[in-house]
């Protein structure tokens, strides 16, 4: 008999962050395949997919300029292990991709996670 009225929940604004991270991926994967190096290109696309995607999960962190050298010091190890490593040439499904980009991310997310704490205990303990 009596509805109660439920007070309308504020919408929260529409999170676009898989467009922008796949919009910062396809420039690179077209540069390589304009060179026909069609398999360096999905790893270098996946590996910087990846890193966005830590990014974005740990957006918390972005005023924190420690944050952002550890960001770069993981691009920087990506380099020889996206140029030196033996991927597979030809297609590859991109479900059979998914657990290494998937393992790639928690690693970066550990270590942002493992430095977060370090740099917190540090920065507690000398107050």
């Amino acid at each position: 008999m009596f509805e109660q009225l439920e007070e309308p929940e504020e919408k929260k604004p529409t999170d676009y962050s898989g467009v922008i991270i796949g919009l910062a991926v396809v420039p690179v994967m077209l540069i390589f395949f304009s060179f026909g190096e069609y398999d360096l290109g999905t790893s270098v696309a996946l590996g910087i997919g990846s890193i966005l995607f830590a990014i974005r999960v740990r957006w918390d962190l972005r005023r924190r300029f420690w944050f952002w050298c550890i960001i770069v010091l993981v691009l920087l190890l990506h380099i020889p292990l996206i140029l030196h490593a033996r991927w597979p040439h030809g297609w590859v499904p991109g479900i059979a991709l998914l657990p290494t980009v998937l393992a790639d991310c928690l690693i970066i997310l550990g270590i942002v996670r493992f430095v977060e704490k370090y740099v917190v205990r540090a920065s507690s303990s000398e107050d």
